[in-house]
C-alpha cells in the first residue's frame, strides 16, 4: 500500500470512529479518544524538531552550490530568474484568490478546541499584528541573534540570515566553500533520513490527531476536509491554466501547441504523483514538441523537477487558510504575506520526500499563530490534491523551460559568433 493511501485510510478510519463515538455519547469512549491525542502531538513535535536544521542545510547547500551554475553562463542565471518570477507570480495570484474563496464558508463558532497553548499564541500574534508598524516590521527582518531566531521559530529573519550566509559561503575561497558545502550537505542528508522516519509514522500520527477532532467536531470535520480538497484541487487547475497564456505571451508558443506538448507529462504526473517520474516525457515533449535545444532541456528540466515547486505558494496559502478557518483563528494580511514571501525562497529547499512541502510549513504556522497540529491535517488529506499539485508542478517545469529557451541564442548563431 502506498504511503499516501495508508495515511488516507488512517484519516478515514479516524473520522468514522470519531463520528461514531460522538454519536454514541459514551463517556469512556470520549476519554479514550482524548487519551491518544498526545501521540499525535508527539508526532507533530517530531516534525517540528527537524524543520529548522533541514531548512538551513538545504538553503545553504542550494545557494552555495550556485557557483557551479556560473560555469554554464547566462543560462543558469536566466533559469533561476524565471523560477523566482513564476513563484512570485503564483503567490500574487493566490493572495487575493485564497481569502475570497474561504469567505464563502460560514464563520467558525469555536466548535473545535485549539490545542493546548495555541489559543494564547494566536492571541499574542493577533495583538502584535495590530500594533506592528512598518518600521518595526522592517527592522525585524534581520535578526540581531540568529540563534534566538531559530529557537523562537522566527522564520523570515532566519531565512534572510541563511540566504546571506549562503551567499557569503558561495563567495568564499574554493577550499572553504567546499568544506562548508559538504558539511551542510551531510547535515541535510542526515535530517532527510530522520524526516523519512517521521513520515513513515504518519498513519499513526494522523489517526491520533484526527480521532479526537472528529469526536468533538463530528461530521463538520468531514465537510471541512471536503471543501479544502475541492478548493486546493481547483486552485491547482486554475494556476495550471494560467500558465498557458503566460507561455503564449512571453515564450511566443501557442497555447494549443504548449497544451499538446505538456499533456503526456501531465498524465504521468497525475497517475504517479511524481514530478521526477515525468522527467523523460518532459524532455521529449520539450525537444520534439516545442523544438528546444538539448542544452536547454538538459539543464533546465532536471533542475526544475528537483528544486522548482510552483505549487508551493498555492498549497501553503490554501493550507493556512483552511487551518485558520477550521480552528477559528483569523489570518491577517501580514500573515498571508509572510507565507507567500517564504514560499518563494523555501520552495527551492523543499525536501524530496512525500509531503515535504507541508513539513516546511510547520514553523511558519507557529509564527502566524496557527496550531502546528494543523499540519497533520494537511498531510492527512493531501492524497487527492497531491495529484493536481504534481500536474501543476510539471506544467510549471515545462513552462519555465519554454521561457528560458525564448532567450537562448540559436545554435547556428552561436557557431557564427564563435
Amino acid at each position: 500500500m502506498k504511503e499516501s493511501t495508508r495515511v488516507l485510510v488512517a484519516l478515514i478510519a479516524a473520522i468514522a470512529g470519531g463520528i461514531a463515538i460522538a454519536a454514541s455519547g459514551n463517556a469512556a469512549l470520549l476519554r479514550a479518544a482524548d487519551f491518544i491525542a498526545p501521540i499525535g502531538t508527539l508526532w507533530v513535535n517530531a516534525i517540528r524538531m527537524t524543520v529548522i536544521p533541514l531548512v538551513i542545510s538545504l538553503l545553504i547547500t542550494a545557494v552555495a552550490s550556485a557557483s557551479d551554475v556560473k560555469s554554464i553562463g547566462r543560462l543558469g542565471g536566466r533559469t533561476l530568474l524565471v523560477f523566482v518570477l513564476l513563484l512570485a507570480g503564483t503567490a500574487i495570484v493566490v493572495m487575493p484568490f485564497g481569502p475570497a474563496l474561504f469567505r464563502l464558508l460560514p464563520q467558525r463558532l469555536g466548535a473545535v478546541q485549539l490545542p493546548p497553548g495555541a489559543a494564547e499564541a494566536a492571541g499574542e500574534i493577533a495583538a502584535g499584528g495590530q500594533s506592528q508598524t512598518f518600521s518595526t516590521w522592517l527592522t525585524s527582518l534581520l535578526p540581531s541573534n540568529p540563534v534566538a531566531a531559530a529557537a523562537t521559530g522566527a522564520m523570515m529573519p532566519l531565512i534572510l540570515f541563511t540566504l546571506l550566509f549562503a551567499l557569503a559561503v558561495a563567495r568564499s575561497p574554493e577550499s572553504a566553500r567546499t568544506t562548508l558545502t559538504r558539511f551542510f550537505q551531510a547535515l541535510g542528508d542526515a535530517m532527510l533520513t530522520l524526516v523519512r522516519w517521521v513520515v513513515m509514522l504518519a498513519p499513526v500520527g494522523v489517526f491520533a490527531l484526527a480521532l479526537p477532532l472528529a469526536t468533538h467536531a463530528g461530521a463538520a470535520l468531514a465537510g471541512a476536509i471536503g471543501f479544502y480538497v475541492v478548493a486546493y484541487s481547483a486552485g491547482c487547475l486554475v494556476v495550471t491554466l494560467l500558465l498557458y497564456p503566460v507561455v503564449a505571451m512571453f515564450a511566443k508558443i501557442s497555447m494549443l501547441r504548449f497544451a499538446r506538448a505538456a499533456l503526456p507529462a501531465q498524465l504521468i504526473a497525475f497517475s504517479s504523483s511524481s514530478s521526477i517520474a515525468s522527467l523523460p516525457a518532459l524532455v521529449e515533449s520539450a525537444e520534439r514538441g516545442l523544438g528546444m535545444s538539448a542544452r536547454t532541456t538538459g539543464f533546465v528540466l532536471p533542475l526544475a523537477v528537483s528544486t522548482f515547486k510552483i505549487a508551493a505558494p498555492l498549497s501553503w496559502t490554501v493550507g493556512a487558510l483552511f487551518v485558520g478557518w477550521f480552528y477559528g483563528v483569523p489570518l491577517h494580511a501580514s500573515g498571508l504575506a509572510m507565507i507567500a514571501f517564504a514560499s518563494i525562497f523555501l520552495a527551492f529547499a523543499v525536501p524530496g520526500i512525500p509531503r515535504g512541502a507541508f513539513i516546511m510549513l510547520t514553523p511558519l504556522f507557529l509564527v502566524i499563530g496557527l496550531p502546528a497540529e494543523g499540519v497533520g491535517l494537511l498531510i492527512a488529506v493531501d492524497a487527492i490534491p497531491d495529484t493536481f499539485s504534481t500536474v501543476l508542478n510539471v506544467t510549471g517545469d515545462l513552462a519555465a523551460a519554454a521561457l528560458v529557451a525564448r532567450g537562448e541564442t540559436p545554435p547556428n548563431v552561436e557557431r557564427l559568433r564563435s
